[in-house]
């Protein structure tokens, strides 16, 4: 993707916690729900409310993304096997676990960079504030909306139905 600015997140990629590339042009036609996560935060229960999501609504379209951050309090200190094993025994969660990544600073993965640049957060700022931020994307590969920490995913659930219902 070089000189050509994204409208979508469909150029972009990103390893998977086996670390193989998932290219989020796979999704296409998907409604995804994209979130850094962590094991040791405060708002890591919300790892069931995304597994209700999205047992609820896979069949219908809905892809839950979760990238692990270590970039907040060094809250998700585990590899990739931990995070996993960690996220199964605790949440049972069914939906895909990236590579652990940066979300801000000069590291900050190239997906987070066009997340923070679509859906901006409180007073318009760009920088991720803490972990359990989301950003919901439409059929289209379009960044719709973006969900402070403290927004619990059941309370997305209208949203993400209404996206699931539109052609």
């Amino acid at each position: 993707m070089k000189n050509k600015v994204a409208e979508t997140v469909y150029p972009f990629s990103a390893l998977n916690n086996k670390n193989e590339n998932i290219e989020l042009k796979d999704y296409q036609g998907k409604v995804m729900l994209i979130v850094n996560t962590a094991s040791a935060c405060g708002f890591t229960p919300q790892y069931e409310g995304l597994q209700s999501l999205y047992a609820e609504h896979q069949a219908q379209g809905l892809e839950v993304l979760a990238f692990p951050c270590n970039q907040f309090k060094q809250q998700e200190k585990g590899n990739n096997e931990e995070i996993q094993q960690f996220c199964d025994l605790t949440f049972n969660i069914k939906f895909p676990l990236f590579d652990k990544i940066d979300v801000n600073g000069d590291h900050t993965h190239p997906l987070f960079t066009f997340l923070k640049s679509q859906a901006r957060g409180i007073l318009g700022t760009k920088s991720i504030k803490w972990n359990f931020t989301k950003f919901l994307v439409n059929k289209q590969g379009q960044v719709v909306k973006r969900y402070a920490p403290s927004t619990k995913p059941e309370s997305i659930k209208a949203d993400i139905e209404k996206l699931l219902n539109a052609e």
